[in-house]
C-alpha cells in the first residue's frame, strides 16, 4: 500500500491510517447526529446531547435550532449566553465563549484553515476566544485565532481578521474600528431564549 506522495507504507503505517481513518469517520457520524439533533424544537433536548458530545454549556445558555459544530469537545460556552440559528461552531481548536455573549443568526465562528501558501496545502488552526458581554450580528464571520474582548460589538456581516479590543464596535470586510461601546459598566442579563428557535 502506498500514500498519497506514492510512498510505500509499512504494516505499523497502514495499521495508523486505518485508525485515523475510523476515528474520522466516528466524528463525522456525530457531527451529522448533532446536525439532525440541531432541529429538535426543544432546548432542553439539543443541550443534553450536545453535552453528551463533550461540549461544555453554561447555566441559562441556550443554542438554537440549526446549529453546526466541528469536534464539539473542545466547545465551551459560559452561562447566560445565547447562540442564534444556524450558527456555525469550530472545535477543531478551542473555542472559548463567555458568559452574556449574544450571537445572533448565521454566525460562523472557525479556528482551522488551509494554508495556501504550503505545498501540500495543509489545515492549520488556532484557538478562537470571545468574552463575556459580547454582540456578535448576523452572518459574522470569525477566523482562526482572533479574540473578541470584553463588552464587544461586531456589526452585521464582518469578517473578523484581527483581535477586536474590549468594549470597540467593528464591521465591515474585513472588520475595523467604527467606534466604541460608551457603556463600560455591563452587568446585564441576557434572559430566556424563544421557546421553539
Amino acid at each position: 500500500m502506498q500514500d498519497k506522495a506514492g510512498n510505500q507504507l509499512s504494516s505499523e503505517e497502514i495499521m495508523k491510517k486505518g485508525i485515523n481513518r475510523l476515528n474520522t469517520i466516528l466524528l463525522e457520524l456525530e457531527v451529522f447526529c448533532l446536525h439532525v439533533i440541531g432541529y429538535v424544537p426543544s432546548h432542553i433536548v439539543r443541550r443534553f446531547f450536545y453535552r453528551l458530545a463533550g461540549m461544555q454549556i453554561g447555566s441559562g445558555s441556550t443554542i438554537h435550532i440549526g446549529a453546526r459544530f466541528y469536534n464539539p469537545e473542545n466547545i465551551s460556552i459560559g452561562n447566560d449566553t445565547l447562540i442564534g440559528e444556524y450558527v456555525v461552531l469550530d472545535g477543531r481548536d478551542t473555542l472559548r465563549i463567555g458568559d452574556h455573549v449574544d450571537f445572533a443568526s448565521g454566525v460562523m465562528i472557525y479556528n482551522s484553515q488551509h494554508d495556501i501558501e504550503n505545498a501540500d496545502f495543509h489545515a492549520t488552526s488556532e484557538p478562537v476566544f470571545v468574552e463575556d458581554y459580547v454582540f456578535i450580528g448576523p452572518r459574522v464571520i470569525i477566523l482562526p485565532g482572533v479574540t473578541i474582548g470584553k463588552g464587544a460589538i461586531v456589526a452585521a456581516g464582518a469578517v473578523v481578521t484581527k483581535d477586536v479590543k474590549p468594549f470597540e464596535i467593528v464591521g465591515g470586510v474585513p472588520a475595523k474600528v467604527i467606534g466604541e461601546r460608551k457603556n463600560k459598566d455591563l452587568n446585564y442579563r441576557l434572559g430566556r431564549a424563544a421557546w421553539f428557535r
